[in-house]
């Protein structure tokens, strides 16, 4: 071994740094050496530094490798495809140390690619982007099952540039691009990209490492779906012997049907009530219609069969009340049949005994409202009286509620039968009934009902009208809308205060029906600005509290600046790109702030929808500001 051999031998030995291979060259032309030596040591340099070179590389090498065998184990131990997909955008934003990572799933449908799951993203359009086969460098990947890297994809003429996913690009402020495929065999699932928000070369060992990430990164998706289809087939089985077992026990429960049904009729159970018992017990679904079954179908007494449905006639002195259907059961054995005529029987009965107390109390109830709706001059003391006999307590707050039946096609003329007002008289009574339970109020009024009900401990007028729409919703069977207005106290001391809120429930009302919410309760509070308009007051201070006061409040107790980074990020279009210069600040500050907010107001804050009314509310707060100052 030469000298020269040996100095360089003790530099690879302590891993020396590139520029110290300059040395020996150096002190021996320092020292007078000969053209020979300087060669000889030149030689041995180069060598040296490719041995290096190589060692590196190796050691590179087996980091990547470790790097991958991590992954893999990471993604065998999960199983929901959801945490499937973001650990492998994770992961791979994490090995290529890039801004960005996203994954995009093909939809052989509508043959194209969308954006499943980001990683670093801000940009909301770029979120919800679909390429195009061929279209863009994502879709050129999903086509060709290549992949292709691009350090800067604006001036990347190898790509079909179209203005919805450059749009999508520009916003999220991306220009090194990386794409490779996702493939099972031959069949290409996907598109896995890491990304960076300045130009970048992405070296070919580094494109080697993701496309082995994204061969991990499939067979862990066909993984998770194929444990997802598993898990299906193994529910659909259990339900499967679930109906076995219930239908064995058919017989020995048909025996108690009799007494469970006086049972539901002593304590004081209505006509769905007992349809979900007979539904219980015959192993199907039992309704109870108010359609009056055709002539000559029916025989009073016996169930007849239509079709794959049985139906048990409803009607007591030759009066019909409607009929007992039995969806769907082809078949029945003489126990069954047996048992859904005798809950036909027990139906009309308690139809009968319901309907004389239910006129009387809907009068009483409804003569107070129309009174206090339409006559409040009159003698404050007998309106108290007369609600004190009701057990209507005078003093608690109050909520008037508009109601009205919304079914599909509502508002076209009534039919011959006299469909809307029977749909009318239904509503009524399930007010009426309603309002006798919570010890309120309730009367037919303009095509629907309207309802004087008390508030619960903590309640809120927006709570009850959606309980109002689902109990009503769920006794007639029907999409019930509700408009509630603002809580009243004590409306039987001020009866004039009626008129009034009923008049802001009817327009919360219309305003639901408008915004096609039908079925629905809400009170002005829940329609954002449009609840400015229609409440009697105007709470300007509350919307703007409900819809941005987290971040206001954040910014007081940080001394961050988020209501401005929204006020400009929504000036410039939502692109961060150009919000960062309207705010003089990085493209990943303004990445950070959006990111934050979206941790306070919710995911959803972008939606056209919310970022309406954030966008209201934040000129409403700028003036309330301006005019502090």
């Amino acid at each position: 071994m030469t000298h020269e051999q040996a100095v360089y031998l003790e530099l690879l030995a302590r891993g020396a740094a590139t520029e110290a291979y300059d040395r020996p060259a150096l002190l021996a032309r320092a020292s007078g050496a000969g053209p020979e030596e300087l060669a000889r040591l030149e030689q041995a340099k180069q060598l040296a530094l490719r041995v290096r070179a190589e060692l590196e590389g190796r050691r590179r090498r087996e980091a990547e490798l470790s790097a991958l065998f991590e992954t893999a184990n990471d993604l065998a131990g999960l199983r929901d495809l959801d945490d499937v997909l973001r650990a492998i955008v994770q992961r791979a934003r994490s090995l290529l140390g890039t801004e960005v990572a996203y994954l995009s799933l093909n939809d052989p449908a509508r043959g194209d690619t969308y954006m499943r799951v980001t990683e670093g993203s801000v940009s909301a359009r770029f979120q919800q982007l679909r390429l195009g086969m061929g279209e863009g460098l994502g879709g050129l990947v999903a086509q060709t099952a290549r992949p292709y890297v691009t350090d800067d994809y604006f001036h990347d003429a190898r790509f079909q540039h179209t203005e919805p996913i450059d749009g999508a690009v520009g916003d999220e402020g991306l220009v090194a691009i990386l794409g490779v495929p996702l493939t099972l065999g031959s069949q290409v699932i996907g598109v896995l990209f890491a990304a960076d928000r300045r130009a970048r070369v992405f070296e070919r060992e580094q494109v080697a490492l993701l496309g082995s990430f994204a061969a991990h990164a499939a067979v862990a998706i066909d993984t998770a779906n194929l444990l997802a289809e598993t898990r299906s087939a193994l529910a659909e089985l259990e339900r499967a012997n679930d109906i076995i077992r219930e239908h064995n026990g058919v017989i020995e429960r048909a025996s108690e049907v009799h007494d469970r049904l006086t049972e539901l009729v002593l304590r004081g159970g209505g006509v769905h009530d007992v349809a979900a018992a007979v539904s219980e017990v015959l192993g199907g679904t039992v309704e109870f219609t108010e359609e009056p079954p055709g002539p000559g179908r029916i025989a009073e007494g016996h169930a007849t069969r239509a079709g794959d449905d049985w139906i048990a006639a409803v009607s007591a002195g030759g009066e019909s009340f409607g009929a007992l259907v039995l969806r769907d059961s082809p078949d029945l054995d003489p126990v069954d049949l047996r048992t859904l005529e005798r809950a036909a029987l027990v139906t009309s009965l308690l139809l009968l005994a319901r309907r004389s107390a239910g006129e009387a109390e809907q009068r009483v109830r409804g003569d107070l409202l129309d009174d206090l709706l339409d006559a409040p001059d009159r003698d404050r003391r007998l309106l108290r009286e007369r609600a004190a006999r009701l057990r209507t307590d005078s003093d608690a707050p109050h909520v008037v509620l508009a109601a009205r039946i919304d079914r599909a096609g509502a508002g076209a003329e009534p039919d011959p039968g006299g469909r809307e007002s029977a749909d009318r008289q239904r509503l009524r009574s399930a007010a009426s009934h309603l309002a006798a339970t919570r010890h309120g109020l309730a009367s037919a009024r303009d095509g629907g009902t309207v309802l004087l009900l008390p508030l619960g401990p903590g309640e809120s007028a927006a709570e009850l009208a959606r309980q109002t729409a689902r109990h009503l919703g769920g006794a007639l069977r029907e999409p019930v809308t509700v408009g509630a207005s603002a809580p009243l106290t004590a409306p039987l001391a001020h009866p004039d205060r009626v008129a009034p809120a009923y008049e802001e429930a009817r327009r919360c009302l219309d305003a639901l029906r408008l915004l096609h919410r039908q079925g629905e309760g809400a009170a002005a509070e829940d329609l954002g600005f449009l609840g400015l308009l229609l409440a009697d007051t105007r709470d300007i201070e509350g919307f703007v509290d409900r819809t941005i006061g987290q971040v206001v409040a954040y910014d007081r107790r940080r001394g961050t600046d988020l209501v401005r980074t929204m006020e400009a990020y929504f000036a410039c279009g939502m692109s961060p790109a150009r919000t960062k210069d309207d705010l003089h600040v990085h493209v990943n500050t303004v990445a950070q702030r959006i990111e934050r907010i979206g941790r306070l107001l919710g995911p959803d804050w972008q939606t056209p929808a919310r970022a309406l009314e954030i966008q209201l509310a934040l000129r409403l707060h700028a003036l309330a500001e301006a005019v502090i100052r």
